[in-house]
């Protein structure tokens, strides 16, 4: 953020990784202001169940405008359970168009265990290539590394664990202090 108010702020970074029927999302708890820790303990990825369905979501941006941004999709899933894309594609078309939303800074990694997403304020839907999305400030060592480690046998808890500690290791704004939610792909119902 270039804004006087909150100069240099960053932190985050939130990979997930999905292989063998499952998805492992994976980020650091590093928030750094300038060239300062502010803290190391961040617990940036979280596990949602509306309606019943697990849903597991990292985020990296505003804190505060990432957990408006979960209510918000927490609301849409409650209003179509189990539809995860259609929740993704409503929160977004949301974010563009809402004067308040529109000004949220934040990212989202968004999975049911199943589909994987990366939802923007541009109003982007991503569904990443290679089964692997990160983002935040070492969203791309962690990106790369995880690509990698994808033509290993490694499962993907394993994965995740490695490319974050190779993140860590290049970014000064992530850390190795993880938080990791695995999520099995679930069954689908039919109506």
């Amino acid at each position: 953020m270039a804004d006087d108010k909150f100069p240099g702020w960053h932190g985050t970074t939130i990979l997930a990784v999905r292989r063998g029927g499952e998805v492992v999302v994976a980020g650091d708890g590093q928030v750094s202001l300038g060239q300062t820790v502010i803290k190391g303990t961040a617990r940036k990825v979280r596990r949602l169940s509306p309606g019943g369905h697990d849903v597991v979501c990292g985020f990296a941006g505003s804190t505060a405008d990432a957990f408006t941004l979960l209510e918000r999709l927490e609301k849409k899933l409650e209003a179509a359970p189990g539809q995860l894309a259609r929740a993704c594609v409503d929160l977004a078309k949301d974010w563009r168009m809402d004067k308040y939303l529109r000004n949220l800074e934040a990212m989202l990694i968004v999975t049911d265990g199943s589909a994987l997403y990366v939802i923007t304020g541009a109003g982007d839907v991503l569904e990443p290539e290679h089964d692997v999305a990160a983002i935040g400030s070492g969203g791309n060592f962690a990106l790369a590394a995880a690509r990698g480690l994808m033509q290993t046998d490694l499962p993907a808890e394993d994965i995740a664990r490695k490319a974050m500690a190779i993140a860590a290791d290049i970014c000064v704004y992530t850390n190795g202090n993880l938080t990791v939610e695995r999520i099995k792909a679930q069954a689908r119902t039919q109506a």
